[in-house]
């Protein structure tokens, strides 16, 4: 803007220029907005998202997408847990912390017992408790075995062919259980000779301790003894293959009696080498299997 010379004089008029700034020209044109709009779609997409699945879902799996997200409260009053109030109808030092009525809540009543028990006579120790002790199991399996023998004679006593091997069948009490010994002597043989074949009235004898042995608990363990006769060929057959053998034959008659397989604990073969008559290893007396109804292991928890 030019400014007049005073009257009288040449020097030039002064110039005066004036810049005008105007802030903010730019903030139109800038990012802030973006943001918000960017907040705005994200938030659009997450409601349509959710009235997605709210057509999408069942009432059940609504209420656990709820719970997921938010774990469902415990209903104070439903529980009886505190009161109207502020401080749930508690002063401002009470250790009831769960309300006036604590034996109303639920809360309560798991850490708060009703009254004390003595316990009765059976205390961890009743008909399947977890601590019973081994006399006690030793005494109830020596109830079971006693009853368990007098069914097998009397059996035995009932069938003509039992009968007549009565004088093979030995129980014998051990520190591991009742052991029935299947005895062959000079007149008769439980297999036939140098094989594991059971003959059938041995097979029939075996097949009555097993449906007789059914209902007890306790595990099982086969022996086969052999005397002391060898092999033309020990490297084709020997005698602890052939007691092996005659233990496992007598599992399976076993087992066809109705023995589940978890109830076999051992089989086993010891050749000639536990013989019953110690005097003269070659006595037929020692060809026999033994079956050993063991004792039940006072395991905790069973």
């Amino acid at each position: 803007m030019a400014k007049a010379a005073p009257h009288g004089s040449n020097v030039p008029p002064k110039v005066i220029v004036k810049k005008v700034y105007i802030e903010g020209h730019g903030g139109h044109h800038g990012g802030a907005w973006k943001v918000a709009y960017a907040d705005f779609v994200t938030a659009m997409m997450a409601f349509f998202l959710l009235l997605w699945l709210l057509g999408a879902t069942t009432e059940k799996q609504r209420k656990g997408l709820a719970d997921y997200f938010a774990p469902t409260l415990l209903d104070s009053k439903k529980l009886g847990i505190g009161g109207s109030g502020p401080l749930g109808g508690e002063s401002v030092m009470s250790n009831n912390k769960t309300g006036p009525k604590a034996a109303a809540s639920l809360i309560a009543s798991m850490g708060m017992p009703a009254k004390q028990m003595d316990g009765g006579p059976q205390v961890g120790m009743g008909p399947k408790g977890s601590l019973r002790s081994q006399a006690q199991l030793r005494e109830e399996d020596a109830k079971a075995f006693a009853k368990m023998k007098q069914q097998i004679l009397q059996k035995m006593a009932a069938s003509a062919d039992l009968q007549k091997l009565a004088k093979h069948v030995r129980f014998i009490p051990t520190d591991t259980g009742l052991r029935i010994d299947l005895v062959d002597d000079a007149d008769y043989s439980m297999f036939a000779l140098g094989t594991t074949m059971l003959d059938r009235k041995a097979s029939d004898l075996i097949g009555m301790i097993a449906g007789t042995v059914r209902d007890l608990p306790n595990p099982i363990m086969i022996r086969g003894h052999t005397d002391s006769v060898p092999y033309g060929d020990p490297r084709a057959m020997n005698n602890w293959m052939l007691a092996t053998g005659r233990a496992e034959a007598t599992r399976r008659r076993l087992a066809l009696g109705g023995l589940p397989e978890n109830r076999f604990e051992r089989i086993e073969g010891v050749a000639d080498r536990e013989p019953m008559i110690a005097a003269d290893p070659s006595d037929p007396r020692n060809r026999r299997v033994a079956i050993t109804l063991l004792y039940r292991k006072g395991v905790f928890g069973q």
